[in-house]
């Protein structure tokens, strides 16, 4: 059996983590204070990923190279998340606790949340609208920093850290595909160029601008699910769906063999069933991956006004399509409904072939279910437009350094689609017949057309903010400075994610909405002390009170100490109070309407099955904030200048967690209450109702252990080892309210969190060449309705190899997932987790890089 840890910790004892050698430290601001220090390990654990690191991970995006880290413990989204309000974007979800808890930076400075949430409720920054080329290093504060940065800190921050300087020209060109033959390509370039260096020209201006594009990879492309058939696998069953039958016995079948359809046994379909079912296979309808269009620019410009003074502005700008096969034709039945605004519900549209009908040849009317394939599948494009315009003034004045500034930042969506269908022109049609259900090859394209429906779905999220802070060392203690900082923050958050005019006209036939209007103002006063105590003995102290003109005040205080025991040793802890706001969707005017699917053994169709049905979600104006309790205790082992092992446990716990009820818990409890779900005349679930509360505690430990070796020899060149390995503890939540907590660690009760997650990797450098494997690790859990059966460990390797042919040119050949694992089969997901894995199999890619 593999054994991770015992793993990672003989890896430990040969190969530890990479320290510099000993030099002169100039001081600096680390993320997760404001106060500048000269410790090259501070008293949080932050993980820095340089540049050099970035080029030789071969990765291509932001989001890319966060989603690899192990502290993503799980609940954070990319792109292949297609069944998504916020289709085509990548979040990050440090310690698994959900993208709203971890905050994203730039430049040190807040951007404007993506412009719909993401699961109905969850705010948060989309990485994929954030430059790749202009990126210096990133910082990952892997400890609770709200008593800095405010409310959505709780779980860590993550700092994108851009060139303030850059002289020359450096120009890439990527370009890659699967081995595998999906016949998915990948393309990107980029550009940076910058000229003026601060100290010596007084000036520095630097720009970038860097774009990607990506075929989209749909299911029928992949080899080992292109057939929708996993009866070979663990609870596996034929994925194929039934459609075309009378009233609710999909044996009663209407229409025969046509266009995508076959006739199956309903028993491989749904196991216990008898009989013969048409049905056709889904994979051609169902993306994986989105086709992808991504430009990206930044661009610096600082000026010195005077021997203490500059001037600097900060601009980003972003333009992103994500292209998607949203669903199959529309299938039609007895649960085909519209919005009404008026009453804000569903009604329900009877799908009932009148006598006279050409396809009921009866004496009384039909009721039925078909799926309209002419229609063509059902086709969703996301274009967002993201911004941020940013100016400040910083300098020294008295002893004092000082920042100041004012930003505007926004992310604007606009999400269209095809193929929908109009309520209206299907009811005409069902009463005067001029619309064949069963053999639509008869049909006209004059009548396909009426019923063809496309819908524009507008949404915008903008951020206004005011920044200062300051800091000085007050005085000198006989242990060193005493350092103070404090600051004051101004910011306006607004969220206005609406739907389209056909879905509030009751026009489109089974709607999704996700409506949130709303805004607030917060304002943030806070202060900060590290107090050197005794020699290598050093305490911060920080507080920050929060005013949020929609729920009230908050306050979060920390303290942390590091200790310098020995030279080789260095031992540190924090430990802070944090809260979380509820999000505007969570607390402000909104409205949802989405379909999950749910395992029904009451169905009469498909009890083994699961369906999907809708889901009715609202806010709640009484929500209180989610409060937090951090620790982190952490010891750095450091025995020679060119290693060092690091180990940290962290601790989580929040009580109001905010958030609704599962499908799951729902349909468990509908004896005592039933008004939360809503069933047809048949039996058959339609809608689930649910609101936000604030439903109990949450308890999240683990711990992190980083790995580096360095070894240099002047025949052999440098090796450089490096590891980052994540154990989760516990992962405890209530599985509805009033309920004991649950222990999700290593399940898929609360999403999926495997206990291990690790990355390892060996650069060798040597001359010209500069080669980098590495090992990426996700452990197994296990499946929430049988824990004693589990989805497999999942480990994938990635080179690259890269050759200096002369000082001004680079090429470099990447593999990702070297030996094409294929994802494990989860049959909670229907074939595989797109949150833990990706189902490309391997893909190669060559970049050139030319610097003048």
């Amino acid at each position: 059996m593999f054994k991770p840890l015992a793993i990672s910790l003989a890896i430990a004892a040969a190969f530890p983590a990479l320290v510099h050698a000993e030099e002169e430290l100039l001081r600096v601001n680390v993320t997760g204070s404001n106060i500048r220090v000269s410790e090259k390990e501070g008293a949080s654990a932050v993980q820095v990923i340089t540049a050099k690191e970035l080029k030789a991970s071969g990765k291509t995006s932001v989001s890319d190279v966060l989603r690899a880290i192990s502290a993503n413990s799980g609940n954070s989204y990319n792109e292949q998340y297609t069944g998504s309000f916020s289709a085509g974007t990548s979040g990050l979800s440090l310690r698994g606790i959900g993208q709203k808890n971890t905050l994203i930076l730039v430049n040190g400075k807040r951007v404007a949340s993506y412009a719909t949430a993401q699961n109905l409720q969850e705010t948060f920054v989309d990485l994929n609208s954030l430059p790749m080329a202009a990126v210096q290093r990133i910082e990952v504060l892997k400890d609770g920093a709200s008593s800095v940065y405010g409310s959505d800190a709780v779980a860590g921050v993550v700092n994108i850290i851009l060139y303030k300087e850059f002289t020359g020209t450096d120009i890439t060109a990527q370009w890659g595909g699967s081995t595998e033959g999906t016949g998915q390509h990948e393309k990107s370039a980029a550009l940076q160029t910058g000229f003026g260096k601060l100290e010596e020209d007084g000036y520095s201006l630097v720009f970038s601008v860097d774009a990607q594009q990506r075929d989209k990879l749909q299911q029928s492309d992949v080899a080992w699910m292109r057939d929708a058939d996993f009866r070979n696998q663990q609870r596996g069953s034929l994925g194929w769906a039934i459609t075309n039958y009378a009233g609710t016995d999909p044996t009663k079948t209407l229409g025969g063999v046509r266009g995508p359809l076959q006739l199956v046994n309903y028993g491989d379909i749904t196991p216990g069933k008898t009989g013969q079912v048409l049905a056709y296979n889904p994979s051609p309808y169902k993306t994986l991956i989105p086709g992808i269009q991504r430009v990206h620019t930044a661009a610096r410009a600082t000026f010195k006004l005077n021997a203490d003074t500059e001037a600097y502005v900060d601009l980003l700008h972003s333009y992103s399509r994500a292209d998607q096969t949203f669903s199959a034709p529309l299938t039609v039945n007895n649960a085909t409904r519209v919005w009404n605004n008026a009453t804000q519900a569903l009604d329900t549209i009877p799908v009932v072939l009148p006598v006279g009908h050409p396809n009921n040849p009866g004496t009384t009317p039909l009721p039925f279910t078909a799926t309209l394939f002419d229609l063509g599948p059902r086709l969703k494009q996301d274009k967002v437009t993201f911004y941020r315009a940013l100016a400040g003034v910083k300098g020294t004045l008295a002893g004092w350094d000082w920042d100041a500034a004012v930003g505007h930042s926004s992310s604007k969506l606009e999400e269209t689609v095809q193929n929908f269908v109009n309520r209206y022109a299907f009811q005409q049609v069902l009463a005067d017949g001029s619309y064949n259900f069963f053999d639509q090859s008869q049909n006209s394209e004059a009548v396909r057309s009426r019923l063809r429906l496309s819908t524009l779905r507008p949404a915008e999220s903008t951020l206004d903010t005011v920044d200062f802070s300051a800091a000085k060392d007050l005085w000198q203690l006989p242990a060193g400075p005493l350092g103070f900082a404090a600051g004051a923050q101004w910011r306006r958050e607004k969220m206005d994610s609406q739907t389209s005019t056909a879905v509030l006209s009751g026009t489109e036939l089974r709607p999704a909405i996700n409506i949130i209007n709303g805004s607030r103002s917060v304002s943030a006063l806070f202060a900060e002390f590290n107090v050197p105590v005794v020699k290598d003995l050093s305490v911060n102290l920080a507080g920050r009170a929060d005013h949020y003109s929609d729920f009230g005040n908050a306050f979060s205080p920390k303290a942390s100490a590091r200790y310098q025991a020995a030279p080789w040793l260095l031992v540190r802890g924090t430990v802070s109070r944090g809260f979380r706001a509820p999000s505007l969707p969570e607390i402000t005017q909104s409205t949802a309407v989405s379909y999950v699917s749910v395992l029904d053994p009451k169905d009469p169709v498909t009890p083994t099955q699961t369906r999907g049905v809708t889901a009715i979600t609202i806010a709640n104006t009484a929500l209180r904030p989610e409060r937090s309790n951090n620790l982190n205790l952490g010891v750095v082992v450091s025995p020679t200048s060119s290693s060092s092992i690091g180990l940290d446990y962290y601790r989580i716990k929040q009580d109001g967690v905010i958030g609704t009820e599962s499908a799951t818990t729902t349909l468990a409890n509908e004896a005592s209450a039933p008004q939360k779900i809503t069933r047809d005349a048949d039996g058959r679930i339609t809608t689930l109702y649910r609101q936000y509360r604030n439903q109990g505690q949450r308890e999240v430990s683990g711990i992190d252990l980083d790995l580096r070796q360095r070894f240099v020899d002047k025949d052999w060149g440098k090796l450089t080892l490096a590891g980052q390995l994540s154990r989760v503890l516990r992962f405890a939540e209530p599985l509805s309210d009033g309920a004991p907590l649950t222990d999700g660690a290593g399940t898929n009760y609360f999403g999926s969190i495997p206990k291990w997650r690790g990355v390892t990797s060996a650069t060798w450098e040597q001359g010209k060449w500069s080669s980098t494997l590495t090992w990426n690790y996700v452990g197994s859990y296990a499946q929430n309705t049988h824990l004693d059966e589990s989805v497999a460990a999942f480990s994938t390797f990635d080179v690259t190899t890269s050759w200096q042919v002369t000082p001004a040119a680079n090429v470099t050949f990447i593999v990702q997932n070297l030996a094409n694992k294929r994802a494990p089969w989860d049959y909670s997901a229907s074939g595989f987790d797109y949150t833990q894995a990706d189902p490309r199999g391997r893909f190669a890619s060559l970049k050139l890089n030319y610097k003048f």
